[in-house]
């Protein structure tokens, strides 16, 4: 009796499965902070000014290169372009060390 059944197909209601939507999934979206936003915490809170109480962070935080001066424009790279750029300099240097041990 405690044995499951299979049941027949006559006895299984058809669904109509091509009208059902299944429900989209729930995901919490953080806010992504930008690099004027980090900075902009960093100089405002003193907690960001020391590390573990201790070493004090201020002189780095002055020379910290600004974002304008970090952001590079995407290159796409080739790699039969780039593995001849780096063989034909790989053979330049040693050529040239080798011009060196000769004189």
């Amino acid at each position: 009796a405690d044995i499951p059944v299979i049941p027949d197909l006559e006895e299984v209601q058809e669904e109509d499965l091509a009208m059902q939507v299944a429900a989209p999934p729930s995901v919490q979206v953080n806010r992504v902070l930008t690099y004027h936003d980090l900075d902009k915490d960093l100089m405002k809170y003193a907690a960001f000014q020391t590390l573990d109480g201790e070493v004090d962070l201020k002189l780095l935080t002055k020379v910290l290169a600004p974002e304008h001066e970090l952001r590079e424009d995407d290159v796409s790279w080739d790699w039969d372009h780039l593995f001849t750029e780096v063989s034909s300099e790989l053979v330049i240097e040693w050529d040239l060390g080798q011009s060196e041990r000769e004189d």
